[in-house]
């Protein structure tokens, strides 16, 4: 795969380098295999998600239980909220349900609000926040390069994980490529202020897509000529032992008994 070139970027994860959402330590939720910290993180939102809107009570526990597991994998309180800022554009749709949806009306604070908008607000606040912590969590605890090897551990199709292998791989490099023609235009006095000069940034991205479909070219040449048949060797196999399934399972079991509670009371 030399035949691009390559960047230090690219090298990095090649060597099993970390991403920036990684967060590197010693504990045995950074030691799980990663096919078993993806069931688990998978089974526990579907868990989240099946918890009827009104068990608030229920959703205060499944937020107890992602802290613990952060405790236990040794991630800061401001590491994890830090990164759940990315859902703030779901704040802004769930804040606006309350005014715009139809139905029974109430008075909170002076506003006429909709009741069914205001627990759908509820819902997809809670629901959303507690998935993307899930997801910070996972992706806090385990390295790009094993979350694909426990993708693949599942049995996601191969061409799937060859894909979104290559994405990971060569969407930084697509990023420096990007920001090297922006540099190469300002040093031109170029700077985008209206209509007329989108044709030159038309034409800088379709020079970046031909580049990127060249590049995409000359990695399958030096695949195929390195023996490249459609599927990826496997270097080492990923194992889990009984106890570490049960460590990993821990998580969305007990959720489960929060939700069955929810539905039961």
């Amino acid at each position: 795969m030399g035949a691009d070139g390559g960047t230090s970027r690219a090298s990095e994860f090649e060597r099993g380098g970390a991403h920036r959402l990684y967060r590197h330590a010693h504990s045995r939720v950074h030691a799980l295999p990663p096919h078993t910290k993806l069931a688990a993180a998978l089974a526990f939102v579907v868990v989240v998600v099946s918890t009827p809107r009104t068990a608030m009570w229920a959703f205060a526990l499944y937020a107890v239980l992602l802290a613990v597991v952060a405790h236990h994998a040794r991630v800061p309180a401001g590491f994890l909220l830090k990164r759940l800022l990315i859902e703030v554009p779901f704040v802004a749709f769930a804040v606006l349900m309350p005014f715009v949806a139809e139905g029974e009306r109430t008075d909170v604070l002076g506003l006429s609000l909709s009741v069914n908008g205001l627990w759908g607000a509820w819902n997809v606040l809670v629901k959303g926040t507690l998935g993307v912590a899930t997801s910070v969590l996972l992706a806090a605890t385990t390295e790009l390069r094993a979350l694909l090897l426990g993708l693949e551990r599942l049995k996601l199709p191969p061409l799937l994980v060859q894909i979104a292998s290559f994405m990971i791989r060569y969407g930084d490099v697509i990023t420096d490529e990007m920001r090297r023609m922006r540099i190469a235009r300002r040093s031109r006095g170029f700077e985008a202020r209206g209509v007329r000069h989108w044709g030159v940034l038309a034409k800088s991205a379709g020079a970046l897509f031909i580049r990127s479909y060249e590049r995409g070219e000359r990695v399958h040449l030096a695949m195929v000529s390195r023996g490249y048949s459609g599927s990826m060797p496997v270097v080492h196999e990923v194992t889990a032992s009984r106890a570490q399934w049960s460590y990993a399972l821990a998580l969305p079991l007990s959720a489960l008994v929060v939700c069955l509670l929810g539905w039961a009371l």
